[in-house]
């Protein structure tokens, strides 16, 4: 059931939960200095501006159930948002851009008989400006009307010049009419200068609301869904900002690299990766994020985002027959691990050809503890070789 909005007395009510309450206390976070990416031949900044919807409907003032980002006392979620994006804001190296922030809600937290409040508009960026409107976001109220907020963009973004990140931080929890409809439109709009991307900040029983994000975001194209414990951490945020603001580039034709993943042909052993795929230093395209447990082959849900992307890239290069290879640790026997990798490969294959349909002919094969790629002499190498990996068979 949709929420609705709230009379006058209920509003009253929820402003005083979501704001009169002890503010949390969050540990302090260490930005990674990602001023190298600019200096770097091998990056090239591709957003030139970033706008921001940020949930502020009042299930944002139900306390966030998750450790990923300690806090002192529980936070609400509203306050989890708040602390992500002060924590982009300090992690966004010294690059020109402009940016906004756009919350949406009802009631008197968000702007009075209205449904959105435009907390900061298009504006050249700076860090301090940018966390004067952060910290506009005040207190949560009413229903959640995202679609009218994703609509609503459509004006704010007109001033725009060059590419746009779109980022929305929500629980995706009873949303009110459509946002992915909002979404699509936005995207006829804009058309390749616009990337949408997602921040799933919700409670274990509100899973309906990160798929929601994540059919969002996929409108997108050159997006993508996070979840907040991907990017809680200086790593996780480093990662994120570094992939909506930058893309890698091809090598120098003269250095040599076919398949433009940024691994140089002399050094690349699968020289067939196709545009878009996330690669390791070997060059292979490597579901990158997904990690299985000691003696595992199920995927787990919190990984479906990684596949799902794994999935978009096979949907935008039509006719690859693709080898999904499992890979294991040298924990257990030889005969073990191999039986281990068919069936962590025939997992990832099974998923895949779900979500990609027939874009691609998908086989799939076990290399056991034959082909690490890094040392099994430590726990976290011995991680990394819990692996599964793309390589394209024929084009």
């Amino acid at each position: 059931m949709k929420k609705l909005l709230l009379v006058s007395a209920s509003i009253a009510g929820a402003v005083l939960s979501g704001c009169a309450t002890q503010p949390a206390t969050f540990k302090s976070f260490q930005a990674k200095d990602l001023n190298h990416l600019t200096k770097s031949a091998e990056y090239k900044q591709k957003a030139n501006n970033f706008f921001v919807i940020n949930d502020s409907s009042d299930s944002m003032e139900e306390t966030y159930i998750g450790n990923a980002i300690s806090a002192e006392p529980s936070a609400i979620k509203l306050e989890i948002e708040k602390e992500l994006l002060s924590r982009m804001n300090k992690t966004i190296p010294n690059i020109t851009l402009t940016s906004g922030l756009r919350s949406f809600g009802y009631g008197k937290c968000v702007s009075l008989g209205g449904y959105s409040t435009l907390n900061q508009a298009v504006q050249s960026y700076s860090k301090s400006a940018f966390n004067s409107a952060i910290e506009s976001l005040a207190c949560a109220s009413g229903g959640s009307p995202m679609d009218k907020a994703i609509a609503t963009t459509q004006a704010d973004l007109t001033a725009n010049s060059g590419n746009t990140a779109l980022i929305i931080f929500s629980d995706g929890h009873d949303l009110d009419g459509s946002p992915v409809a909002s979404a699509t439109a936005l995207k006829a709009r804009y058309g390749d200068k616009l990337c949408i991307y997602t921040v799933w900040v919700g409670n274990p029983d509100e899973v309906e609301g990160r798929r929601t994000l994540l059919n969002v975001s996929n409108k997108g194209a050159c997006g993508f869904s996070a979840l907040a414990s991907d990017i809680a951490s200086p790593e996780g945020m480093a990662k994120f900002v570094e992939q909506v603001f930058f893309k890698r580039v091809a090598l120098v034709a003269s250095e040599g690299d076919a398949d433009l993943d940024g691994v140089l042909d002399s050094k690349d052993q699968c020289p067939q990766t196709p545009l878009g795929a996330t690669v390791n230093v070997q060059g292979c395209w490597i579901i990158k994020g997904i990690h299985f447990d000691t003696a595992r082959h199920n995927i787990k849900s919190k990984y479906h985002h990684l596949l799902n992307n794994a999935a978009t890239v096979l949907k935008r290069n039509p006719g690859l027959t693709i080898e999904v290879q499992g890979h294991t640790d040298n924990v257990g026997s030889d005969k073990y691990n191999l039986g281990l990798s068919e069936r962590r490969a025939n997992a990832v294959k099974h998923y895949l050809g779900h979500k990609a349909g027939k874009s691609a002919s998908l086989t799939s094969k076990g290399y056991g503890e034959t082909k690490p790629v890094v040392t099994n002499e430590t726990a976290e190498g011995r991680a990394i070789n819990r692996r599964v990996q793309l390589e394209v068979i024929k084009r």
